[in-house]
C-alpha cells in the first residue's frame, strides 16, 4: 500500500514532526555513510520509495544522485531549486543499468510493496559488486507503526529478524543495523523541541522496541564460481625425464 507522493511531501517538508523525523533518520544514515568527498567521490547514490529527504547530503560529494519513485506513489521534482534527479518507475523494473549503483537507500518502499521479493531482486540487479543498500522500515513493536497519522503507520512493519531473513533470502549479506525515531509521533512542541536529545539517548541506551524504524545495511557480494575437476593446479609439474641423457644414435 503506497502513500500518495503529495502526502509524503506534505509530511516531510510542511510539518514540524516530518522535519524532525527526516533529520533523525538522515543523521543516522550519514553516520553509516559519511557524506564526504573521501567516501562518496565517484559513486552513484540512488534512493527508492520516498528516500529523497535522506539524499540531499550526497548531492555534492557523490558523482550522481538518483531518486526513484514507484508509479503507485507518484513522483515529484527533486531537489527544489536544482536540476531534477527524480524519476517515476515500476517497482520491479527500474530505468537503471545493471550494476550501476554503488549506494542505495530504500525508505517507504519495502513495507509498502506488493512484491517485496521482486523489489529486493531489483535492488540486487542495479547494485554493483560490493555495492551497499540501507533498508529503512517501521519496527513492528515501535510506537510509530500503529499510528496512521504518519507515513510509518502504513504497509507492513518488520522486526529486525524478519528484515534480516528477507534480505538473506534475496542473496544479500547483512552488515550492520541501527535504529532511529525515538521521539513519540506527536506534534506537541515539547517532543519536537527535545527530539535531538531523545535521539541521542535512544541511540546509546534504548533497544529497538523504543525506536520507530530499523535501518539494516546490506551488501552485494559475488563469489568466484567453482570450476569442475581439480580444485588446485600444479604449479611446478614433475619432469620424470630430468637428468636423463639423450639417446645415442645406432652405429651404422
Amino acid at each position: 500500500m503506497h502513500l500518495d507522493v503529495l502526502d509524503l511531501r506534505n509530511f516531510y517538508y510542511r510539518t514540524q514532526l516530518g522535519r524532525a523525523a527526516q533529520k533523525a533518520v538522515r543523521d543516522r544514515v550519514v553516520e553509516l555513510w559519511p557524506a564526504t568527498p573521501a567516501e562518496m567521490a565517484g559513486l552513484t547514490v540512488a534512493g527508492y520509495g520516498f528516500a529523497v529527504p535522506l539524499l540531499r547530503p550526497y548531492l555534492e560529494p557523490a558523482r550522481r544522485v538518483i531518486g526513484l519513485m514507484p508509479a503507485e506513489q507518484g513522483v515529484m521534482p527533486w531537489p527544489a531549486g536544482l536540476p531534477n534527479v527524480s524519476v517515476l518507475c515500476d517497482e520491479m523494473r527500474w530505468p537503471l543499468e545493471t550494476g550501476m549503483v554503488d549506494r542505495l537507500v530504500v525508505m517507504h518502499g519495502l513495507e509498502a510493496s506488493d512484491h517485496p521479493d521482486a523489489l529486493l531482486a531489483e535492488c540486487w540487479r542495479v547494485l554493483g559488486p560490493g555495492g551497499r543498500a540501507l533498508l529503512i522500515v517501521p519496527i513492528r513493536a515501535g510506537v510509530w507503526a500503529p499510528r496512521e497519522t504518519t507515513p510509518f503507520g502504513f504497509g507492513r512493519p518488520y522486526t529486525l529478524g524478519q528484515l534480516d531473513a528477507q534480505a538473506r533470502a534475496a542473496g544479500f549479506a547483512p552488515e550492520r543495523h541501527t535504529a532511529a525515531l525515538y521521539i513519540p509521533p506527536s506534534h506537541r512542541r515539547f517532543w519536537l523541541r527535545s527530539a535531538p536529545m531523545w535521539e541521542r539517548l535512544g541511540a546509546k541506551a534504548a533497544g529497538f522496541l523504543a525506536a520507530g524504524v530499523v535501518i539494516l545495511e546490506i551488501s552485494k557480494q559475488l563469489h568466484n564460481p567453482r570450476r569442475p575437476g581439480l580444485g588446485a593446479a600444479v604449479r611446478k609439474p614433475l619432469s620424470i625425464l630430468e637428468g636423463a641423457t639423450k639417446p645415442m644414435a645406432d652405429p651404422v
